[in-house]
């Protein structure tokens, strides 16, 4: 095991975003999330993946939902999708399959509920998609259905999720984090986020890396939907999903602590997370690289 520092960073540095103004170049971003009683989830996700530097973001949530999100959020192009009775996405429509195709990276499940409509809107994404996929919150249950498309993928679970999706009790997965976040790498054939603290990046070959942070504000409700959102927004430039993973992860954690100074060691919104990325990008010395190591 590896701990996730700027020398590993700097070893491993992300695209440089700044050698083209073509928003083409740097990657358009699919954001499938939120729902009637989480309709914010999309919106944090999907402007993470803008401040991560993905040029182009297209988000689809549920009908009812759409519009008041396209207004409040008018970078992003926004597709409406069916709702069912919980207000949860019901089905991907022929034109959000294409728009799938097409895009570059691809994130689902922020605000989005486990249940049986779920796991069959991230069956079909992952047949329609082409690209990397992150898999967080509620898609996570679907990540049986990665298949062969599984090496370009990440899953973001916290340890109740895992639980959830192994059948392991959350106490056991707490027990030995590490331990079981390779475990479901292995099973999963991807790259696993474990989030926690600390945080475990892992891929199924048994490599990890170890992120630890004095930043308890980050524990805050929308705190992993910016999480997720940034990871796709660096796979989308053109990051490999385990370089973009621990990224992601270290640019979250260097946002909260600069918030705790900022604000206070807690109390800071998850809203407040995605603007400190790019300044931090800006100054970290582990951006000196330009290209994927």
């Amino acid at each position: 095991m590896t701990e996730l520092l700027e020398p590993w960073l700097a070893r491993h540095p992300l695209p440089d975003a700044c050698s083209t103004e073509d928003k083409e170049q740097r990657g358009q971003v699919l954001v499938i999330a939120g729902s009637v009683r989480v309709p914010g989830a999309a919106w944090l996700a999907g402007r993470a993946a803008l401040h991560a530097g993905a040029g182009k973001l297209h988000i689809a949530t549920t009908r009812s939902t759409a519009i008041p999100l396209a207004l409040r959020l008018p970078e992003a192009m926004v597709s409406s999708l069916p709702e069912d009775a919980r207000g949860e996405i019901a089905s991907l429509d022929t034109s959000l399959r294409e728009a799938a195709a097409r895009a570059d990276a691809i994130l689902v499940g922020p605000g989005i509920a486990d249940g049986p409509a779920t796991r069959e809107v991230v069956a079909n994404l992952l047949t329609s998609a082409r690209c990397p996929c992150v898999l967080d919150a509620g898609a996570i249950s679907g990540w049986r259905g990665l298949a062969g498309k599984a090496r370009m993928c990440v899953v973001t679970p916290h340890a109740g999720e895992v639980a959830a999706a192994t059948g392991l009790t959350r106490e056991a997965v707490e027990a030995r984090p590490l331990e079981i976040a390779l475990q479901f790498a292995r099973e999963a054939g991807c790259v696993v986020v474990m989030k926690g603290v600390p945080t475990y990046v892992v891929d199924p070959d048994g490599f990890a890396l170890e992120y630890k942070v004095e930043a308890p504000g980050l524990g805050t409700s929308g705190s992993g939907d910016v999480l997720a959102g940034v990871l796709t927004g660096l796979i989308a430039r053109g990051a490999e999903p385990r370089t973009a993973a621990a990224w992601a992860v270290w640019l979250h954690g260097e946002a909260g602590v600069s918030l705790a100074r900022k604000v206070g060691p807690i109390g800071y919104l998850a809203r407040q997370i995605s603007p400190e990325i790019p300044r931090i990008m800006r100054t970290a010395p582990a951006m000196h690289g330009h290209a994927n190591a």
